[in-house]
């Protein structure tokens, strides 16, 4: 059963209002209900619910309308920065891509360098026409007869003769530091024609190790090359301690000394002794019969009896004799005895033309900075390292192109 709802009208405002307390929609206090019919008059619109999407996006437009002109202005001002910023380093990138390609046409190198401008903002330094610092790395380059692996350079304080920010005609660099590597591996490659590989062996000192074509032969090789300045814009070598080795039967030492020439090694030097055939053609040679310092009776004795041989080349000091003999000695009249012993005519004289000099320039790692047209390029410092040669320069009064602006 339905409770009955009675309405009660409240004394202060004359509305009826249901006995909970909630008025009643659509009763007047006459007790008459409305049910949404139009007034007497006619004018009222029939009603409609409210639109609240329309109503929330004028709320939000009043917002940032609402916003402080101070807070507006900070923003537009981030804008503007960030747009700039951007603009600034677009310059500061294509001022580097056109300086490594004008570097690369004028050096005639086969890649473009790296270059890197620092400082901030790029543009004013422009309008300046100076700028900070421009760091300039350049890969395989070609010095005499070898390749730099690395060449790197800082430049500071650099002025620019300008006509506009795009059009630079010259460039004037009080100040520049930088260092050039010469790799080992650039070094075997090109000088030791991948047989003969450079190591480094302490701050100024290198080991060339590696095999020598000479005469149809690959004769081992073995040198020292002390690095040094050479005046202020070079490095020279000092190649010392060269010796080839034939095999197991002659080391050839260039030069004129008593431990230089061509020799025989102890085990061939053993070999002879031992041998008849061999010892005998070497007393023949009145020559070297002298240099071995034997006495002429010992000598035609042994020559005729074989025992006195063997006994005069067992004897401790013969083997030590034998190697101090320059084979090169023997070379015009008993090159039986060479042949038997493994040495080519050939072979001797391709050694006999391998002299000193000709090995040196052969090894040689030096090479010359070049002379700029402008200014002064010094070398500072020279060490050997772990990857190859490092050597450290410094420049003043530099220029490049037309820099009559300072």
């Amino acid at each position: 059963m339905r409770t009955p709802h009675h309405t009660v009208t409240h004394p202060d405002t004359d509305a009826c209002v249901a006995p909970d307390g909630d008025a009643l929609d659509g009763v007047t206090p006459d007790g008459d209900a409305s049910d949404g019919v139009a007034s007497e008059s006619g004018d009222e619109e029939p009603w409609a619910p409210p639109n609240h999407r329309r109503g929330g996006r004028r709320r939000r437009r009043g917002r940032f309308a609402g916003l402080p002109l101070a807070l507006k202005a900070v923003v537009g001002l981030a804008v503007l920065a960030v747009l700039l910023t951007l603009a600034d380093r677009w310059a500061v990138l294509y001022a580097e891509q056109r300086a490594a390609e004008t570097l690369k046409d004028r050096m005639k190198l086969t890649a473009a360098p790296e270059v890197q401008i620092d400082g901030f903002p790029f543009l004013t330094q422009v309008v300046d026409e100076r700028l900070e610092s421009v760091r300039v790395t350049v890969p395989d380059v070609a010095a005499d007869r070898v390749s730099l692996a690395k060449v790197s350079a800082t430049a500071r304080d650099v002025r620019l003769d300008t006509d506009g920010p795009t059009a630079v005609r010259g460039v004037r660099v009080p100040e520049m530091s930088g260092d050039v590597l010469l790799s080992f591996d650039d070094l075997n490659r090109e000088l030791g024609a991948s047989q003969v590989t450079f190591t480094g062996e302490g701050r100024d000192r290198i080991r060339a190790r590696g095999r020598l074509p000479v005469a149809g032969q690959d004769l081992r090789l073995r040198a020292e090359a002390r690095i040094t300045r050479d005046g202020d814009r070079g490095i020279a070598t000092e190649i010392g301690g060269m010796r080839l080795d034939i095999g197991d039967v002659a080391t050839y030492r260039p030069g004129s000394g008593p431990s230089e020439g061509l020799h025989l090694t102890p085990e061939s030097a053993r070999r002879v002794a031992r041998g008849t055939r061999e010892a005998r053609a070497l007393l023949a040679v009145p020559e070297l019969v002298r240099r071995l310092g034997v006495p002429d009776a010992t000598v035609q004795a042994a020559l005729r009896d074989d025992s006195e041989l063997a006994a005069l080349t067992g004897s401790p000091g013969f083997v030590r004799q034998a190697m101090r003999l320059n084979l090169f000695d023997l070379a015009a009249g008993n090159p039986e005895l060479l042949s038997r012993l493994g040495l080519s005519p050939d072979l001797l004289d391709a050694l006999s033309r391998l002299t000193r000099p000709v090995l040196s320039d052969r090894l040689s790692l030096g090479f010359q900075l070049p002379e700029p047209p402008q200014g002064e390029l010094r070398l500072r410092d020279v060490r050997v390292e772990r990857d190859g040669i490092r050597v450290t320069v410094s420049g003043e009064g530099l220029s490049v192109g037309s820099s009559g602006r300072g």
